[in-house]
């Protein structure tokens, strides 16, 4: 038995074929009559010989050689329909098995011959009426069923080799002869479309085959020139393979499909068609299949995040952690993070060490001052300018579904009658609800369970409770002197330089320049003005360098050296700064300690006494908590020492604490109060030393308070050597630095009166 393979040839069984010597090419020669042949269809044309066995269809034809003419004509008669079993290709050479796939007789023969009549008569009215002559007449006539009839005239339909096989491989014969009087009746009213372009179509179901028809020609005609030309392939052809490729949900692609629609009917002349453009390139654009899990290897994350980040030891523990439980599920799994501390502290750019650590895309937004939900979920496309939110604006930016997404600044959203952005945040950080978001703007849903989302913030004061609860809070404390450092010498200064265009030994920053720059010129928790002063002496030295390169009468080029004695050439004079310690105390003042966005600073409480009416005045721009404290002080201070106090009768009393154009508030500052006031009473000063920081109660109970480790910072910057804590705040110390506990006496207390006894 000979295997032939073929290719866009509509072969039917019980028909006698015809083929020249050169269909069989070099097989021609072992053909004889009597012998079966097994046609195997391809689904494409392979060049040469190098078939595999995936290039042919599931279904073929068996025949038989009749005979072969003197004339090299070999005369063939299809028997069945055949199902391939287990094709084996070895070079040019094909094997099979095959087994018999009858038809399924539902259709009568009286109905098939009627059929067969029908067709063949619109056939010769057809080719009578735009006179194809005589011999197309003679043609049609001598077929003997509608298997010969379609075959004969499949060359000249405009039928694709998909088609072609569909109605070969399909099983039931009603199925089949529809399929067969399908194609005749678009050959003919193509044929019709083209010569009577202008004529009115009568009818209803001739009106939907000339419909199809046209369809199928615009198709084919622009398919063709999409392939002549496929810079300039049509939006509508370019969106077609786009939805096709994009592995979209089926909601997803149900909508995509019918803007593809809408799309194709509307034209580009409708003022419509660019929106409905924007859309489809949008949703085309995003990535919508399910990524590959990656192993995490937890030495390289540890690795990248010491070479990115120096200290923060409590945070890379926390996430590595995540990381670990991320690598043991194989997917994104665990809290939303969210890392709350001072500007510079590198909240923003360690998500950028954990993307690269994961080898994953990284997007950042920033939702400081958004106070329209649209600007998390995105607008109606009913709206004019209409746009997608920016969740999904940096989905697409990023081109993956699994980037480490950071939300910078969520404690500065605000609300207006425009929505409520923070509630918008609720579904995108939920993990339980976040595989269906929908965005307004694309009304589908994407699923978002594969990004890693990493969320910043300076305070949680201004977050929603809700919001606030679905993430887990990491501290990103304040920088000590020496870590500042380290930090200047690893990465502020190696990128300075680069960015400046300075190379290496043109300009030297020494080491004792560098402390000084810490110590006098940056009192920050973060590195931002110290990053700052470091360009500003790059800046500088880079004046000096470009007069040096255009100095033709210099032989050498020195090296620029800045150092301690010459940092005011660059710097000038250090800032006077609040953060320092008192020079002199007196009675009625004491050094506070303060948390603010900033991070920690030192707080001074100054009290005096004036002739007056026993009135009270308050100044330094305080908040209600912290008139309250006042409030509370001065009641324990007139307990505790009753017969100091009578001044109050015929004395004002005025508290004030500088820095008045700064806003203060926090209930922190009560056992600095209560002490300020005993001071002043009593007439004894407080050592300036000493600092203090705690909550008091009406019943002289020293209550804990946040920001320790800030607050601790700021002392031991200011030059203070003791400091009063609330006792319940000691397990707080793990989370403060050696460095700073090694320069500083830290004293806990319970009580008010501990406090009292210690420092009058």
């Amino acid at each position: 038995m000979f295997i032939q393979p073929i290719y866009n040839i509509l072969l039917l069984q019980d028909v006698t074929y015809f083929f020249k010597k050169d269909f069989f090419g070099e097989k021609y020669d072992a053909l004889a009559a009597d012998h079966d042949i097994l046609f195997m269809f391809l689904k494409e044309d392979v060049e040469g010989r190098n078939y595999l066995a995936e290039d042919f269809y599931p279904v073929g034809l068996l025949a038989r050689i009749e005979n072969i003419s003197e004339e090299d004509v070999v005369q063939i008669r299809t028997i069945e329909r055949v199902e391939i079993l287990n094709p084996q290709i070895d070079g040019g050479n094909i094997s099979a098995a095959y087994a018999v796939r009858p038809s399924v007789e539902d259709m009568p023969e009286e109905e098939q011959q009627e059929i067969f009549s029908s067709l063949r008569s619109a056939l010769l009215r057809f080719v009578q009426g735009y006179q194809w002559g005589l011999w197309a007449r003679g043609y049609i006539l001598q077929r003997k069923n509608a298997y010969d009839l379609i075959s004969s005239l499949s060359e000249y339909l405009n039928l694709s080799p998909e088609e072609k096989y569909q109605i070969l491989s399909v099983d039931s014969v009603r199925s089949r002869y529809e399929l067969i009087r399908q194609a005749v009746n678009e050959f003919m009213e193509i044929a019709k479309v083209s010569a009577e372009a202008q004529e009115a179509q009568k009818g209803d179901q001739e009106q939907l085959y000339r419909e199809a028809a046209l369809k199928k020609q615009i198709d084919y005609l622009q398919k063709e020139l999409d392939d002549m030309h496929p810079e300039n392939v049509s939006d509508v052809r370019k969106f077609e393979k786009k939805i096709a490729q994009s592995g979209m949900n089926q909601e997803a692609r149900r909508e995509a499909e019918k803007i593809l629609n809408r799309m194709r009917q509307e034209g580009k002349e409708s003022h419509e068609y660019g929106l409905l453009y924007d859309y489809l390139d949008f949703v085309t654009s995003l990535s919508w299949k399910a990524p590959e899990f990656t192993p995490i290897d937890l030495n390289r994350a540890e690795q990248i995040l010491d070479e990115d980040h120096y200290g923060l030891k409590k945070v890379k523990e926390r996430i590595i952690q995540q990381l670990a439980v991320m690598a043991l599920n194989r997917k994104q799994y665990g809290s939303i993070l969210l890392f709350v501390g001072a500007p510079g502290t590198g909240k923003t750019s360690i998500g950028q060490s954990i993307a690269r650590a994961l080898g994953r895309e990284y997007a950042r937004i920033s939702l400081g001052g958004i106070r329209d939900e649209a600007e998390i979920r995105g607008h109606r496309r009913t709206y004019v300018g209409a746009m997608p939110g920016r969740i999904m604006e940096a989905m697409k930016r990023s081109g993956v579904s699994n980037p480490v997404l950071v939300l910078d600044e969520v404690d500065k959203l605000a609300k207006d009658y425009g929505g409520d952005p923070a509630s918008a945040l609720l579904e995108v950080l939920d993990p339980e609800q976040n595989s269906t978001f929908t965005d307004h703007y694309m009304n589908v849903p994407y699923d978002l369970s594969n990004v890693l989302f990493v969320c910043t913030a300076n305070t949680t004061d201004t977050i929603p409770e809700p919001l606030l609860n679905r993430m887990e809070v990491i501290s990103f404390p304040g920088y000590t002197a020496v870590e500042k450092y380290h930090i200047a010498k690893r990465h502020l200064i190696p990128k300075a330089f680069d960015t400046m265009g300075i190379k290496k030994g043109q300009l030297k920053i020494t080491d004792s320049a560098l402390k000084e720059i810490i110590n006098e010129y940056t009192m920050e928790s973060g590195v931002r003005d110290l990053k700052k002063s470091i360009e500003t002496i790059c800046r500088t030295a880079a004046v000096d360098l470009v007069r040096q390169q255009n100095d033709a009468s210099s032989a050498t080029k020195k090296a620029l050296s800045v150092t301690k004695s010459n940092l005011t050439k660059y710097l000038g004079r250090p800032q006077i700064h609040a953060d320092r310690k008192l020079a002199s105390a007196d009675p009625g003042i004491v050094t506070g300690l303060a948390w603010t966005r900033a991070g920690g600073a030192i707080l001074f409480i100054e009290s005096k006494l004036t002739e007056g009416k026993g009135n009270l005045k308050i100044t330094g721009q305080l908040g209600d908590v912290m008139k309250e404290s006042v409030q509370i002080a001065l009641s324990l201070v007139k307990s505790l020492y009753p017969k100091e106090c009578k001044v109050f009768e015929d004395h004002d009393l005025h508290i004030h604490v500088p820095a008045g154009a700064v806003p203060k508030d926090g209930p922190s500052a009560g056992i600095t109060l209560t002490t300020a006031l005993a001071s002043l009473v009593t007439g004894r000063s407080v050592d300036t030393d000493i600092a203090m920081t705690g909550e008091v109660s009406l019943r002289g109970g020293v209550m804990p308070i946040g920001g320790l480790p800030e607050k601790l910072m700021a002392a031991q910057r200011a030059g203070i050597k003791r400091v009063f804590i609330p006792a319940e705040n000691v397990e707080d110390l793990e989370d403060v630095a050696d460095e700073v506990k090694d320069k500083l006496d830290i004293i806990p207390v319970k009580k008010v009166t501990d406090v009292l006894k210690q420092v009058l």
